[in-house]
């Protein structure tokens, strides 16, 4: 008789602290979320309220702050957990626990924002990670620490750790955590200025978590495909994929961050669409003059006319719930996104003091956290509105000129800033909005507008011809309209060629020579090349970098 039960199983307690840290554990590796937030959120009394003066195990605070990461509860949870394990007590933990309660501080760290002290703790884990050769630690810890680092805007640290945390996930054979690392490998890898190989990426991580409920991951790929999309000017195509992020983001929490960025991305997406019907309304109109007089110039047609209208109303109402969700969350850089994309809504319309002071809540936002990317951003939307009020000379208590300088400051800034970062587009940006205020009535300096200008297209050179690239037009076509060529030619003239060699002097001669003979051309190169006696080559090689020739 005795010896038939000591055949018997152990007894297993299953609401041991360790048997939910197994539980918890194998949920997030098969990405059952919806399982384990409902088996966490029965028993949240029992993880805040302690059995005992004892705190509970190390392990069980590392694994609630991944589910907290993964979207149970907020990081106040983790905070009063780790509330229990005083820092003058923790030198006597084993190395595996100290180590778990690293992790956890440096999660809450991230999630309130404070992506330094949060890449500070995360060190300190994968350094001690080693010694215990806990790979899951670093897996985990690797992948926190990338998307701090893309906070930061620092993509080569951030896809560094990120190939790191997929490699060691894959190695343990936890696929479905490797797909969702490498949707972040995606994001990072767009940024970089490869698209496809950032939407192949995608595929494969939507294939590998296909049947899961992980609707934040789900949701993060359909956004990544949006912004894709949105780069290659598919703006249409942009605001569906958004549109299934916030869909599958809802289906989580109605209040999920990536929800409120979604939201944003999606604002963004149809302002983008408004400007391009405007612009296609105005070359339309500008037709029509040149073929039949004054009477062909019409205002806007009235269904195209509330089309924009509609645009903009829908892109501010996406804004407002983003912003509320953001209030909620106390989330510093999404809150400056919604003021930045407000920003440009109200510089659209015209309206410049509301833009302004978009673009100053924005900045003193990012100003709290050092947050490089928010301040050049603010700073680009306040160098846009100063500049605009200067050139339609609006009439108040600050002279034309003040205004001129202030948008110089503003842009001078926003390069500053965006120095920092290694995000080509934000630095692009920059450098537009500074040529912009540098070739303008008052205080001009072209020879400066035109090098922001070549900055600006040497960090576009590779992206597809999106709303960045109409811009770099439009700033060529101003330079080019400011007087610039005179004074160029006049300073030459005098011998003032600065730093710049012979043959630097000639191919900017060509630049200025060749387009106007194009144009009296019939925009014909065969003709330009007969005509100055130099090859088609030559000819198209200066258009296409011009931007007057496809590539």
């Amino acid at each position: 008789m005795l010896s038939r039960f000591a055949e018997l199983p152990p007894v297993v307690d299953e609401e041991s602290p360790q048997a939910w840290v197994r539980r918890l554990r194998d949920d997030l590796l098969q990405r059952r979320i919806g399982s384990g937030i409902a088996w966490l959120e029965s028993r949240r009394d029992g993880l805040l309220a302690p059995r005992s003066e004892k705190p509970p195990p190390a392990a069980l605070v590392g694994c609630l702050a991944q589910w907290v990461d993964t979207g149970f509860g907020d990081p106040s949870l983790v905070e009063s957990l780790l509330e229990r394990f005083p820092k003058d007590g923790r030198a006597g933990l084993p190395l595996a626990d100290y180590v778990q309660l690293r992790m956890a501080e440096g999660m809450v760290a991230m999630l309130n924002g404070a992506t330094g002290d949060a890449i500070r703790h995360f060190e300190v884990v994968l350094r001690l990670g080693e010694e215990i050769r806990d790979r899951d630690v670093l897996s985990i810890t690797s992948f926190w620490k990338a998307r701090c680092h893309r906070q930061k805007g620092e993509y080569d640290r951030a896809l560094a750790d990120t190939a790191t945390a997929r490699t060691l996930a894959l190695e343990l054979g936890h696929e479905r955590v490797a797909a969702v690392t490498q949707v972040l490998e995606s994001w990072l890898v767009f940024q970089k200025g490869r698209p496809r190989e950032a939407a192949e990426l995608l595929r494969q991580a939507e294939h590998t978590l296909a049947g899961t409920d992980d609707y934040v991951t789900l949701g993060n790929i359909q956004s990544g495909y949006g912004r894709i999309a949105r780069r290659e000017g598919r703006y249409e195509l942009a605001t569906r994929h958004f549109a299934r992020a916030i869909e599958e983001y809802r289906k989580r929490d109605p209040r999920h961050r990536n929800l409120a960025r979604s939201l944003v991305n999606m604002a963004y997406a149809k302002r983008l669409i408004a400007l391009d019907l405007r612009r296609r309304i105005d070359a339309e109109m500008l037709r029509r003059r040149g073929h039949g007089g004054r009477e062909r110039a019409a205002p806007i047609p009235a269904p195209d006319r509330e089309a924009i209208e509609s645009l903009r109303r829908e892109a501010l109402e996406s804004l407002r719930e983003a912003a509320e969700i953001y209030a909620h969350l106390r989330h510093h850089r999404g809150a400056g996104s919604v003021h930045i994309n407000a920003g440009y809504l109200h510089l659209d319309h015209g309206e410049l003091d509301r833009a302004a002071e978009e673009g100053a809540r924005a900045y003193s936002l990012g100003g709290e956290r050092k947050d490089y990317i928010l301040m050049a951003r603010a700073r680009v939307i306040q160098s846009l509105a100063e500049n605009a009020r200067c050139e339609e000379g609006i009439e108040d208590h600050h002279h034309p000129s003040q205004h001129a300088r202030a948008a110089q400051e503003y842009a001078r800034e926003a390069v500053e800033f965006a120095r920092h970062t290694q995000n080509r587009r934000l630095q692009a940006r920059a450098y537009l909005c500074q040529g912009q205020a540098l070739s303008g009535e008052y205080f001009p300096n072209p020879e400066a507008a035109r090098q922001a200008c070549d900055q600006a297209a040497a960090l576009l050179r590779s992206d597809p011809r999106d709303y960045l690239w109409e811009d770099l037009q439009a700033l060529r076509a101003r330079i080019l309209c400011a007087g610039s060529v005179d004074a160029k030619l006049r300073a030459w003239s005098q011998g003032e060629v600065g730093d710049k060699s012979f043959q630097q002097i000639t191919e900017e001669f060509a630049e200025l020579v060749i387009p106007k003979v194009w144009e009296s051309e019939g925009r014909k190169v065969s003709r330009v090349a007969q005509r100055l006696s130099i090859s088609p080559k030559k000819v198209r090689r200066v258009l296409k970098h011009l931007g007057l020739l496809g590539k």
